[in-house]
C-alpha cells in the first residue's frame, strides 16, 4: 500500500498523524510526507536559515519511518489552493499513485492547513481518496475514524521533538493528551492513544476501513453489580 501524508508545515505531519504512518509502517506501507510550504515563518531566526533547518528536521523525523519526504517550498504563511498548489498536487499524486492521502481538515486553524485541504481535494478528483486528519485541540471536529496508535506513542513523540525549532514540548503534551481523549472517546481500552480522522465520502471513493489501520479495541460496558442501601 502507498500512503501519501500531506502536512502544511515541516511538523504539521508528526503533530496530526505521525503515530498512523508509524502504524502504516508496520505493515509494510510505502509512505511518502510532502511538506507543502517552506516553514520559514515558524520563528524568529533568518527565514532563510530557518527554512533550510526545518527542512532537516521533517528529513530527520521521516526517516524515523524510512518514508520519502517531499518539499513543494510554497511560502509559509501564504498559501492558497491556486493553480500552482492544484498543479503541483496533482503532479505529485500522479508520480506517486497513492492508495490513500491525508492532509488537514478543511475548518483547521491555520489557514495554510485550510488551503492545502482545499487544494487535495481538488488535486485528489478521481485519483485518491482523502481523509483528513484532527484538527489543532480537536475544535469543530468530528471523527469518522480511528487508528490505534498506542505501539507507536513513543516514536510520535520522538517525531515531534525531531523540530527543535519549534519548542516542540508543547506539542508532544498536546498532541499526548488529544491522543488520550480520542481514545477514550471511543472507548478505547485504558492507557490507549489514537489518531482520529474524518472521512466525507466521494464518489467514487464510499468506504475506506480496509485502507486503515485498526481501530483501538473496544471495551466492554458494564453496569454496576454494586448493592446499595
Amino acid at each position: 500500500m502507498k500512503i501519501l501524508a500531506l502536512g502544511a508545515h515541516p511538523d504539521d505531519i508528526e503533530i496530526f498523524m505521525f503515530g498512523t504512518m508509524a502504524a502504516y509502517a508496520a505493515q509494510g506501507a510505502e509512505l511518502t510526507f510532502a511538506i507543502a510550504t517552506d516553514g520559514a515563518k515558524g520563528g524568529k531566526s533568518d527565514p532563510v536559515v530557518l527554512a533550510r533547518f526545518r527542512r532537516e528536521e521533517a528529513t530527520a523525523a521521516a526517516a524515523l519511518l524510512g518514508a520519502t519526504p517531499r518539499f513543494l517550498d510554497f511560502p509559509d504563511g501564504e498559501l492558497v489552493a491556486d493553480a500552482a498548489l492544484t498543479g503541483a498536487l496533482k503532479t505529485l499524486i500522479r508520480e506517486i499513485g497513492p492508495d490513500l492521502a491525508i492532509t488537514h481538515a478543511p475548518n483547521d486553524y491555520h489557514a495554510d492547513h485550510r488551503a492545502l485541504s482545499d487544494g487535495v481535494r481538488i488535486a485528489a478528483s478521481f485519483a485518491v481518496p482523502v481523509l483528513h486528519a484532527d484538527t489543532m485541540g480537536g475544535t469543530g471536529f468530528s471523527p469518522t475514524h480511528y487508528v490505534d496508535i498506542s505501539a507507536h506513542a513513543d516514536i510520535k513523540a520522538e517525531a515531534i521533538r525531531m523540530h527543535r525549532s519549534q519548542d516542540p514540548e508543547r506539542f508532544v503534551d498536546g498532541a499526548r493528551t488529544q491522543n488520550l481523549f480520542r481514545a477514550g472517546q471511543c472507548n478505547g481500552a485504558q492507557g490507549a492513544v489514537a489518531e482520529a480522522f474524518r472521512f466525507e465520502p466521494t464518489f467514487p471513493f464510499a468506504d475506506i476501513r480496509e485502507l486503515l489501520p485498526p481501530a483501538p479495541p473496544i471495551r466492554k460496558v458494564m453496569v454496576s453489580t454494586k448493592r446499595v442501601g
